[in-house]
Order: structure tokens, then C-alpha cells, then sequence
């Protein structure tokens, strides 16, 4: 076999290898061949795009695969590319490293995720294409969080909410209860105080219960799929009849908590806070109160150097800092990106309506 090794790499911008918004990463394209090798192309992508797909049954033998895709952002670039006449170009034998310095784009974009019906992913990756071979392929996922949005609308405003019900089964009376946040935008490894008014006019007792917990909902060709699950719960002493107590909670944010995705249009990624009153053998009256989960601070911690000219490589550096050989070659052209928003691309799909590698 010809090439060796075909593979592209980054470093960490920081101790938690988390990049965000405007951040500059910097990496390697390694190509290593046994003989001198001819070459027609070698590209350089940098994308960031999120995949939804799920099945639904109907009948034994019907069933229909929803799935949705959507980009934010593509930067690509042509290393070598027809130096020669007879469009190829040449590299020696040996190991040859190629560098790059992508910038990742400083506006709204949605960060890294994973379930089971649906990811965004954000990656580089290298395109290595030879005359009557299939195209080599390399890539690496990287993790993004992106900035804490501000501008949510409600963010830091105080969150309010009442319910009132009459208890009937094995009882008599009314319970209500009013709840109070402070705000409704947290950071990661902060506390949400909650402050709960609870009047028990009822012949019952009543125990107020706390459960923070995401709901992740997921968009393909007019359907939606949503699961909920459960963070953190918790719970008081029961509130006798004819009771009146105002209780004070606090919910810790774990420090590891992903941040509220709320700027995707096919993924959704959001915390609700659960405050109900558990009545035996009645139905437990409950209230929800929105809570958006914001990253604790930037990803990048590290002054990050200047983009070069046509945003997305470096002029080819002195040899010394990458290990370059005599016969290591440095890029031939370099074309502008293309502009953001292309179409949406599908991965493939098992039968099943599962992706399969498809980031």
C-alpha cells in the first residue's frame, strides 16, 4: 500500500479540549507514503452540522424513517490541487505534514450533542484524492460549547407560577401553592433558590416534592420525538392539614450539566424545574417553571493567535515546529471558503432508521 498513514489531528486550546465561538484551532493534515506518490487533490473541511433520524412502526409490516439535517457552517480548503499539466501533483516518499489554523465561526451556533436519534457534531476532516482510487478519507471530532446567550428572552427575570385544587378523594379542602425563582438563566455549578408559599386547607396531609429534569425533543418532516429524564430530586417535611408554610429550596446546577441547547431547529435540549405536592390517593398538584442551564465560562482560556488572510490556513510555517522532512512539500493553492448556509446533507441509514457512523 502507497500511503501509510492518512490522518489529521488538532491541539487542545485548553485543559478541557472545549472550543467556543471565534476560537482558532490549530492543527495537522499527516500524510506518509512508501514511494513517491501522485496526488490530485488534498482538501481541508472544517464543519459543524446536526443529523436527527428515528422510525415509527405502523402495522406489522409499515414503517416510516423521519429524519432531518441541517448545517452552520463549512470551511474548506484546497491544499494541493492540478499544480501540474496533467493535473496531479507529486509528493516524495516519506512522512509529510501539512498545517492548518481553521477559525471557527464567531456567531450562534449550536454546541456539541449526543442521544440516540439525533447528534450535532462538530469536526475536521481531510480529503486525500488520487486518479483511479477511491478518496481517502480522515476525520476528528472536536467538542463545542457555545458562548452563553444573553439575549434569551426572560434569561433574568424573576419566575413565577400558582396552582390552586380542590382535593375530593378520601379528603376534603383545597391545597395551593405560589413558586418563586430568582431568575430563570443558571450558570453550570450554580444554585437555583426556590422559595414555595404552600397553604394546606385540605383534611389531608401534603409533601412538597423538587425534580429538575431535561427534556430533549427532536424535529423531522413535521414530527416531533420528545424524552424526559429526570436530574436531581428531592423532597421536604410533610405539610399537615390545615398547614401554611413558606419553604425555602436549594437545587444545585451540576458543574457537569450540558448548557440548554436552544438555537438548534431540529434538536432542543432543554431543564424544567418540577415542584408538585404528593396528596395520597389524590392527583398531586405541580408546577414548572423553565430554567436555561448557561456554560460556566468560555471554553477557550488561551489568547488565541490571528486567522490568516482568507480565513482558515496559515502561510506554510518554518519547518522546525511541525518535524518537517527536506521532502515534505507546502501547500500550492489556496482558494477562499465558500459561503456558509449550504443545503442540508443526509448520512446513510440503516434499516432500522438509525444512522450508522454518519458524523
Amino acid at each position: 500500500m502507497t500511503i501509510k498513514n492518512f490522518s489529521i489531528e488538532y491541539d487542545a486550546i485548553n485543559s478541557r479540549n472545549i472550543f467556543t465561538n471565534g476560537d482558532t484551532m490549530n492543527g495537522r493534515i499527516i500524510v506518509e507514503v512508501s514511494k513517491e506518490t501522485k496526488v490530485q487533490a488534498l482538501t481541508f473541511i472544517g464543519m459543524g452540522k446536526a443529523v436527527v433520524c428515528w422510525s415509527e412502526h405502523y402495522g406489522q409490516y409499515h414503517h416510516h424513517v423521519y429524519r432531518s439535517s441541517e448545517k452552520y457552517y463549512e470551511v474548506k480548503h484546497h491544499i494541493l490541487r492540478e499544480a501540474r499539466q496533467d493535473g496531479t501533483d507529486v509528493i516524495g516518499k516519506g512522512r509529510h505534514v501539512f498545517p492548518f489554523a481553521f477559525t471557527i465561526p464567531d456567531r450562534k451556533i449550536p454546541s456539541t450533542f449526543k442521544a440516540s436519534i439525533g447528534k450535532i457534531v462538530h469536526k475536521v476532516k481531510a480529503e486525500l484524492k488520487q486518479s483511479m482510487k477511491l478518496t481517502k478519507k480522515a476525520k476528528s471530532h472536536f467538542t463545542f460549547v457555545s458562548k452563553a446567550d444573553m439575549d434569551t428572552p426572560g434569561l433574568m427575570e424573576p419566575q413565577y407560577s400558582c396552582k390552586d385544587k380542590s382535593v375530593k378523594a378520601f379528603g376534603s379542602g383545597s391545597v395551593s401553592m405560589d413558586v418563586h425563582t430568582k431568575h430563570m438563566g443558571y450558570m453550570q455549578g450554580k444554585a437555583i433558590k426556590v422559595v414555595a408559599e404552600i397553604n394546606n386547607r385540605s383534611s389531608r396531609s401534603v409533601k412538597p416534592k423538587f425534580t429538575l429534569y431535561e427534556k430533549r425533543s427532536f424535529f423531522a418532516q413535521g414530527r416531533r420525538r420528545v424524552n424526559t429524564n429526570e436530574i436531581l430530586k428531592d423532597k421536604i417535611e410533610a405539610i399537615a392539614s390545615s398547614g401554611k408554610e413558606t419553604v425555602t429550596k436549594v437545587i444545585p446546577v451540576p458543574r457537569e450539566l450540558p448548557p440548554s441547547i436552544l438555537n438548534c431547529s431540529i434538536i432542543k435540549l432543554e431543564y424544567r424545574l418540577k415542584i408538585h405536592l404528593d396528596i395520597k390517593c389524590a392527583s398531586d398538584p405541580e408546577i414548572k417553571l423553565p430554567i436555561v442551564v448557561l456554560p460556566a465560562s468560555e471554553a477557550s482560556t488561551v489568547k488565541q493567535p490571528p486567522p490568516s488572510a482568507g480565513f482558515g490556513f496559515e502561510a506554510y510555517p518554518n519547518p522546525a515546529p511541525w518535524g518537517m522532512t527536506p521532502q515534505q512539500i507546502p501547500p500550492r493553492s489556496m482558494d477562499p471558503p465558500p459561503p456558509y448556509g449550504a443545503a442540508a446533507m443526509y448520512p446513510p441509514f440503516t434499516t432500522d432508521g438509525q444512522y450508522k457512523n454518519a458524523l
